[in-house]
This record gives structure tokens, C-alpha cells and sequence, in this order.
């Protein structure tokens, strides 16, 4: 359903909206009887997955999967599927300027983002009473997926051309899947660019800032918001990130939060950032309570803090221990 983002964002920011926006869908295989292959293989299934999280919990806006391999999929890249884990990667697909140079830009469909567009298309009809935001990988992580992480790292000091050229083919499909996004309902992306945290402040504006501005610029309007998240060490990278200028960030628990609600500007959402594994996955309920409610004391009193998950939160994470996650924010705000 569209609706106007910038009026969703100001309700947070004038203090109207408390609802928590945690990075939450693979959990929602237990509530629709599926395991997490039959999820990352069906758009349908991730429509019931983020309509049945949405009937459970009351959260700020509905998130699709936050599965970073299906973009280097689409691509060539090899897969290993799990029934109880999120896919991961088998090896690069990249190894020299020739293979960047023979890459082929996919068509939207390959691979299993045809079912991410379709999964996108099905909540916006099913879900209309929130935001909801499609997940896509940033151009730096998944130009660090086709060439292998460690690679890249290398390979931005002694052949920066050959990043170049991958990254600028990754961008071309990142903004085509983007746009496909937006005309299948989305309200917004959810772009995950934490491989861009390794890199020094000269190295991010160089091989990650510019190709992501590209990617906003290329779909964010009143109606689609463009929330950057990166989970990395990103305290040092604050001016860089800021250069974005996007009007949300998720950043992960390996920042203190407080940190980036002093930097960046007052009228951006920070948004953040309880452990997802540590404290909500393995965590008792009386530990979530804990943590959550000191980062609440912490940090609500800047009001454009949005309590979330640090990142997106583990397929079996039990649903007592997300309650306990809701129902402290609730407990708090009230």
C-alpha cells in the first residue's frame, strides 16, 4: 500500500511512534510451518512469513528477508542450502580483470530474486497497516561476495580497476532489483552494507559511498524510503557515513549507539541495536529484558532512536524470547 514515508519517519521523530523495528522475518518459519530452505526458495512463503510476524508483533514496519546471498546467486555465484540456516556462500565467482570483465549483468528473476520480487508483491497486499521494506545487499558486500571478502580487501589497494568494474555491474543490478521492489509495493529498501565497515574512511568514499548514493538516488522519493544498515565497527566511519545523507541507519551491536545518535544529525533515524544472536537468540527472556531496557534508558532520550535488533535476527530464536523483546519496549514507552 503506498504511503507517504516521510510522514511514517516524522511520527518517530515528534515522539509519536514507539514501535520497535527490529530486523525480523526468519523466525516467522515457525509460525507458518515451513523451514528456512522452503522460505528462501518461495516468494509465497516469505509473504506468509512477514504476514504472520506482522499479526504477532506489533513492529514499526514489516521487513522482508535479510538474506545476502541471493543477489551473488543471481549472478553465478554457488549456493549451500540449509534447512535450518540462512544460505550461505560456496567460493568466489571472480578471480582476475577477465572473469570482471566476462561478468554478466543479470536480469531481475535470476536466480531466486524473481521470488524476492514476487514475496514483496504478496506482503504489500497482505500487510497494510505498516511500512514494507524489501532487503537488498549493498554494491561493496556483494562486489566482496563475487570476489571473496578477504580478496577484495586486497585487491582495492593493488587492483582497484578490477573492484571498479565489479562494482559498478553490481550497481546496475542493485538498482534495477531496487526498482523492481518499488513497483511491486515496497515502501522502501533496507540496504545491508556491513562488508563496507572494514574499510578505512578513504576506502569507503572511494569503493562503497558513491555506489550506494547511486542505488538511492536511483528510487528513494516521499513514498519509498532508502534505510542504510550496516552491522560493522562502524563508530571510526561516522563523517563518511553521514556523507550518505540517508534518512535511516541500522547499525549492529558492535557499535555503542549512543555514539551515532551524538554524531549523525537529529532529524535521521538511528536505528538499534540489541544483539540479535547473543541476547535475542541465545539469551533468556530475563536477559532480554535487561538488555533492552538499558539501551532504552540509554539512548530514548534522543528522539530519533528506534529500538531494533542489531541486525536481522536468527531463524530459531523463540518466539518467547521476542516477546520478551516487545513487551519490555511496550513496558517502557508506556
Amino acid at each position: 500500500m503506498k504511503r507517504n514515508m516521510n510522514e511514517w519517519m516524522n511520527e518517530y521523530l515528534q515522539g509519536k511512534n514507539h514501535k520497535p523495528l527490529p530486523i525480523l522475518s526468519f523466525p516467522g518459519t515457525q509460525l507458518i510451518g515451513k523451514n528456512v530452505e522452503e522460505l528462501v526458495r518461495s516468494g509465497h512463503n516469505q509473504a506468509l512469513c512477514m504476514e504472520a510476524i506482522a499479526n504477532k508483533f506489533d513492529t514499526g514496519a514489516a521487513f522482508s528477508l535479510m538474506d545476502l546471498s541471493v543477489e551473488a546467486e543471481a549472478f553465478g555465484s554457488p549456493i549451500i542450502y540449509s534447512k535450518d540456516d540462512i544460505p550461505t556462500l560456496h567460493g568466489a565467482l571472480i578471480h582476475d580483470e577477465e572473469e570482471a570483465e566476462a561478468l554478466q549483468i543479470p536480469e531481475v528473476g535470476a536466480g531466486r530474486t524473481g521470488e524476492c520480487v514476487q514475496g514483496i508483491r504478496e506482503a504489500s497486499e497482505k500487510i497494510t497497516d505498516r511500512p514494507v521494506l524489501a532487503g537488498i545487499i549493498g554494491p561493496y558486500s556483494l562486489a566482496g561476495r563475487l570476489l571473496d571478502m578477504t580478496e577484495i580487501m586486497i585487491l582495492c589497494y593493488e587492483e582497484p580497476e578490477l573492484v571498479e568494474t565489479v562494482l559498478e555491474k553490481a550497481t546496475q543490478f542493485l538498482i534495477a532489483y531496487a526498482k523492481a521492489f518499488k513497483a511491486a509495493g515496497a515502501n522502501g529498501i533496507a540496504m545491508a552494507e556491513p562488508a563496507a565497515g572494514l574499510l578505512s574512511p578513504t576506502l569507503i568514499r572511494e569503493f562503497s559511498n558513491p555506489y550506494v548514493k547511486r542505488v538511492q538516488e536511483a528510487v528513494e522519493d516521499e513514498n519509498f524510503l532508502f534505510l542504510y544498515h550496516n552491522c560493522g565497527t562502524v563508530t571510526p566511519l561516522m563523517k563518511e557515513l553521514e556523507e550518505l545523507n540517508v534518512h535511516a541507519y541500522s547499525f549492529g551491536n558492535a557499535i555503542d549507539l549512543e555514539d551515532a545518535l551524538k554524531t549523525l544529525p537529529s532529524d535521521r533515524l538511528i536505528i538499534g541495536n540489541i544483539d540479535p544472536a547473543g541476547v535475542i537468540r541465545n539469551g533468556t527472556p530475563e536477559l532480554i529484558e535487561q538488555e533492552t531496557r538499558a539501551l532504552l534508558e540509554k539512548c530514548s532520550k534522543y528522539p530519533n532512536f528506534v529500538l531494533a535488533s542489531g541486525c536481522d535476527i536468527p531463524p530459531q530464536t523463540s518466539m518467547e524470547n521476542l516477546e520478551a523483546f516487545f513487551r519490555t519496549a511496550e513496558q517502557f514507552y508506556r
